[in-house]
């Protein structure tokens, strides 16, 4: 993956629905949802949807099939991975990291208190 198509893929995902509607395709797994399927669960217009699994597709996150009269669609892994692996390649200094030694979630980051910090 090159920059651009970083650039591309969280384009796609940074907007509410369709950050969403890739979630919620992750957890289905291989199998995938329809469309209307999808926009049911996350309560939204089924043409709106459309539009964001469109955005999607267009950036190579999902991938779509036809199953009968039905659109099928299913998060590209390969993509997802590639997209991952991009983000943290640099990661530790491009050393491998260690469970729970790099990378350390937000919440368990010591931040200083900025009113200290004020002079």
């Amino acid at each position: 993956m090159d920059a651009s198509d970083a650039v591309r893929s969280l384009g796609a995902l940074a907007q509410e629905h369709r950050l969403a509607a890739f979630r919620l395709l992750v957890q289905a797994g291989e199998k995938g949802l329809p469309a209307g399927v999808i926009a049911e669960k996350l309560g939204m217009v089924p043409s709106s949807m459309s539009f964001h699994l469109a955005a999607l597709a267009h950036a190579g996150l999902v991938i779509q099939r036809r199953h009968s009269r039905q659109i099928i669609y299913s998060a590209n892994y390969p993509a997802m991975n590639g997209l991952m692996g991009y983000l943290t390649e640099n990661c530790c200094g491009g050393l491998p990291c260690v469970d729970d030694v790099c990378c350390p979630p937000q919440s368990a980051i010591i931040t200083a208190d900025p009113e200290e910090s004020v002079a």
